[in-house]
Parts: structure tokens; sequence; C-alpha cells
């Protein structure tokens, strides 16, 4: 006589759940576990040294952001809030130079991640020549962006420039916004492509080969091979480029302090911080102006991270 024991109700349900669980999550490769603590051990003094010097600086902006306070008048200091954000995001200015910027770092990091894309490519597929190559495509980078800046608007300026001697023409490209633009975003091309080009080619470099044979050998076009194998395994590098490119031009300074000190509306976000702080001397509203300026980058690099969510791990089949 065989008696059944009877189930509690969902019992089964909990344990099929509990084993779903286990499946979804797969467990961390020693391999992974092991870089982890590596990269901890690498950047951890630096990174505890870089929070040393800028913690106090950033927590005192914040701070000062939170007061009325200019350098003409250093004694009428007063706690006014959130009264600094309110007037910066109520103002046209700021908003007409988070255009500027945003236009800039667009145009920029698109162009600059294609032909640095190229570069890359040519860099690692070069037969011959391949170190003279790297250095040629890599000399701008090396060179101070201040100097590149100088270079550049001596090369465009009206009358002692070489280009308008090329083109016949008398031209004043710092007379108007979008000329101005124009030759900003022409010297950074210039300067940063190099940057995100070595990181793609490190991207390359991890891509097997063996993957690029095979897609061939089935009859794959290089077109298809370069989007459906060599890009989406090299994702992390892409993500890395792009990221690092984007938070660097969305707080150019350097370049148009140079060219047009914000002239023609050319103003950016970390220029109109500047103005206030150091022309106008207002350090409440140039510390709100930081602090926004801030913010975005957070929020662009939380962005980026989300957006692309790209598992290193699982892209070297380690999961």
């Amino acid at each position: 006589m065989s008696v059944e024991v009877p189930t509690q109700p969902g019992a089964e349900v909990e344990r099929t759940e509990t084993a779903s669980d286990k499946a979804t999550k797969a467990p961390i490769s020693e391999r992974e576990r092991h870089e982890r603590r590596l990269g901890l051990l690498l950047a951890g003094p630096a990174f505890a040294l870089m929070m040393i010097v800028t913690l106090y600086p950033v927590l005192n902006s914040i701070w000062l952001s939170f007061n009325r306070y200019t350098l003409a008048s250093p004694d009428d200091r007063e706690f006014v809030g959130l009264s600094n954000y309110v007037t910066v995001l109520k103002s046209l200015l700021w908003w007409n130079d988070m255009f500027t910027t945003v236009l800039l770092t667009v145009f920029t990091v698109a162009a600059e991640l294609v032909i640095g894309f190229i570069f890359a490519m040519v860099m690692h597929r070069a037969i011959f020549g391949r170190k003279t190559v790297r250095v040629a495509i890599l000399i701008p980078y090396g060179i101070v962006t201040v100097v590149s800046a100088f270079a550049w608007q001596f090369a465009f300026d009206p009358t002692a420039g070489f280009v308008n001697s090329l083109l016949g023409t008398d031209k004043n490209f710092f007379g108007d916004r979008w000329s101005s633009l124009f030759v900003i975003f022409l010297a950074e091309l210039w300067k940063t492509t190099p940057f995100i080009s070595l990181l793609l080619l490190a991207g390359l470099a991890t891509v097997p080969s063996v993957l690029g044979e095979a897609a061939e050998v089935d009859g794959a076009t290089a077109w298809q091979r370069l989007w459906r194998v060599t890009i989406p395994n090299m994702k992390a590098a892409i993500l890395v480029a792009v990221l690092f490119r984007t938070l660097d031009a969305f707080r150019i300074f350097d370049t148009v302090f140079v060219m047009t000190r914000g002239a023609n509306d050319t103003e950016t976000l970390s220029f109109l911080s500047y103005n206030q702080m150091i022309n106008r001397l207002n350090i409440g509203l140039g510390s709100a102006v930081s602090v926004l300026l801030f913010i975005c980058v957070v929020l662009i690099a939380v962005l980026f991270v989300k957006g692309f969510k790209t598992d290193i791990g699982a892209a070297r089949g380690e999961r």
C-alpha cells in the first residue's frame, strides 16, 4: 500500500523558479575575478590619490554655488540656496551655450569615430612600415591643445593665413558663428582623432582573426564581415573611445579660448563658467555653472554605459 505525501501548493513552482534563477545567474569566471582584483590593486592607489586631491575643490565649488559671492565685494557674502541655479537655468545664455557645446560634441565625436576607425584599420592591416604609419597618425595627439589651436588660428587668419591663399579668397573665417565653429571643429578633429584611433586599434587587436576567416569562407563580403564580425566583437573598445572622447569634447575650453574667446556665439559651457568666475568675478554663479556642467558629464557617462550594455565577460565568451 503506497501513501502519497501531499505537497504544499506552490512548492513545485518555487523549486522551478529557484532553478531558473540559478540558471540565469551564471557564476563569475576565475579569470574575471582575478582581473577585478588586479584592476583594483593597480587603480586603487591612483583613485584614492585623485579623490584626496579633487574632493575638496569639488565640495568647495558646490558650497560656493549656494552663495551670493563676488570678488568685487568679498565681504558681502550670503547663503542663497538654489537661487544661483535658478538664475543660470533661466538664462538664455546658458541654453545657447548648451546648444553650442552639444553641437560641437556630436559632430566632432561622430566624425572622429568614423575617421579614427579608418585609421585604426590602416594601422592594423599595414603590411610594411607599420611603425612609421602609427607614429605619423599619432603625432597630432602629442601636440599640446593650445599649440594646436594657435596653429589652426594662424592657418585661417584672414590676412596671414595660408588657407585663404590656397582658396584664392579673403574670407574672415572668424567673422561669423558658423565659420568659427567650423574651424574649431576642424582643429578638434585633427587633434583628437588619433586618440580614438589608438583605442580602436586596441579593440581590433582583440578580435580573433579566425572569425573573419570563417565568415569569408561562408561567403560573407568585406562589408558584412565588418558589420557582423568585427564591430560586434569590439563593442567594449568603441564604448571606451566614444565615452572618453564625448566627456572630453563636452568640456571643450582651450580651442575656443585661443581662437574666438567665445565671440560670435561660440561660447561653450566651460567658457561660460570661466567668464562668470574670472572675467565677471561672480564666484557664486560661476560655481553653479561648473556644478551643472559636472552633473551633465555624469549623466552622459551613465547614459552611455546603460545604453551600450556591454558585457565584456560575455564578449570574451567567459559566461
